[in-house]
């Protein structure tokens, strides 16, 4: 190996990471959107239930996995088989995952570099430079490809600082950031008119709604998919845990801050909507769903920004700031995925490993920039709608069936020697080998 192994210093930092992978512009736009157009406040019940009965046992197995092996993904898969064929099957996964993540970081960059560009632009508008304000916020291959590169680097060097002096020191700086200008900016909007009736949607619930199937395999998909579980980033981090941390206890704190930070992230964005409804946006769809993603981003709420006057610009630079905030920190878990991989292989030092890995995944992202229309769908449908949930079933036969129950328990034990007289020990272990990888199967069925 080329260097020691990093390792979190502190709970604090660990959590902050591993939230920081889990919020991310899914979780800020996908989330609140995700809400509203399923029934409201009976989809946050749902999601809130099915976020601790399958995306924790689901990260528990990641976590479980990567402290157990103290591994990349390839070799703490391969680590926990004893056969030649499942060691063969374990780094087939493994490779699998490493590829997916790189691939979701590609694409990653592509609309994160976007939110760069859209944060300068407030600033030239308050400098009066309306040229450069127009061409930050219209899509060009040069504004993409620029802006891109620029996130990419920021990524890169984090990653280049490595477990402690990189992914730790930041996550810990840029969550409180998030945090803070996510409250600032919901205090604003909650005080312009139309804030009300965005609440009221959003926390009123239509309880006939709850036993809609579409609506619990919606929030399925969510529960899973919010908690970044299936590429390996999880099990990554959970690699660089002390063995003096209890695993149950860390699992169930990273998953409450991520549903806790996606539901907080409701109260501004569908508030928002109808605020900018109130000015003259539209917000629905032409199916009568209300708008997402990138329509929502860059149609809607400029607007809102738009009608707030003098004020506009700033709660602009506070919006983007946070989206950039919220991309970074999940960009940083999904490069540290390949890169934690070559460290471990190389003699090369981190950071030119990292800045080599770093500038291939860019290099995939200017192709997809240059090929927006092919491209740019067609990785996201590969990536998030079919290979996460095959990769989340994997995983959790790895943990379920391949990493005996003696090893399961002996690894548990560590940071919490009482464990096997707790709920968690009776329940998980059959959990994660039957309820989860069938809840997954379900939810990816019903997503084709």
């Amino acid at each position: 190996m080329s260097t020691p192994r990093g390792q979190f210093s502190s709970k604090t930092g660990f959590i902050m990471a591993a939230a920081g992978s889990a919020v991310g512009l899914g979780n800020i736009w996908g989330f609140p959107t995700q809400t509203a157009s399923n029934g409201g406040a009976a989809f946050v019940l749902v999601y809130l239930i099915l976020a601790f009965a399958l995306a924790y046992p689901a990260l528990m197995a990641e976590l479980t996995l990567g402290r157990h092996s103290r591994a990349n993904t390839i070799d703490s898969l391969a680590a926990v088989a004893h056969r030649a064929s499942t060691k063969f099957f374990g780094r087939a996964v493994g490779w699998y995952g490493l590829i997916v993540a790189s691939l979701i970081l590609s694409f990653y960059t592509v609309v994160a570099g976007w939110m760069l560009a859209y944060l300068f632009a407030p600033i030239c508008q308050m400098l009066g430079m309306a040229e450069l304000q127009q061409w930050l916020t219209s899509q060009s291959l040069a504004r993409d490809l620029i802006f891109g590169g620029l996130f990419a680097g920021l990524t890169m060097a984090i990653i280049a600082g490595g477990v402690e002096a990189g992914i730790e020191r930041w996550s810990s700086r840029l969550m409180p950031a998030l945090i803070i200008l996510l409250m600032l900016l919901i205090i604003y909007v909650l005080m312009q008119e139309g804030a009300n009736e965005g609440l009221k949607l959003y926390l009123l619930p239509d309880l006939s709604q709850v036993t809609n199937p579409q609506l619990i395999v919606n929030a399925m998909g969510q529960a899973f998919f919010s908690l970044s579980l299936g590429v390996g980033t999880m099990m990554i981090y959970g690699s660089y845990l002390s063995k003096d941390d209890s695993l149950p206890r860390l699992g169930a704190i990273v998953t409450t801050v991520d549903v806790g930070i996606a539901f907080t992230a409701g109260l501004l964005i569908i508030p928002a909507m109808f605020v900018a409804q109130h000015h003259g946006a539209t917000i629905y769809a032409e199916g009568g769903s209300l708008l997402a993603g990138p329509d929502l981003i860059f149609q809607v709420l400029p607007v809102l920004f738009d009608s707030m006057g003098a004020a506009g610009p700033f709660v602009a630079l506070a919006f983007f700031g946070l989206m950039t905030i919220a991309s970074l920190t999940s960009s940083i878990s999904m490069l540290e995925v390949p890169v934690a991989r070559a460290v471990e292989r190389s003699e090369l030092p981190r950071p030119t490993l990292t800045f080599i890995i770093g500038g291939i995944i860019f290099a995939i992202s200017a192709v997809i920039i240059a090929n927006f229309g092919q491209l740019f769908g067609l990785v996201v449908d590969f990536t998030t709608k079919y290979s996460q949930p095959i990769l989340g079933i994997m995983l959790c036969i790895f943990a379920g069936w391949v990493m005996h129950r003696d090893r399961l328990l002996r690894e548990l034990k560590e940071g919490h020697e009482d464990i096997e007289q707790t709920l968690f020990w009776k329940i998980w272990p059959i959990y994660v080998r039957f309820f989860c990888p069938a809840l997954i199967l379900l939810s990816f069925w019903q997503s084709l």
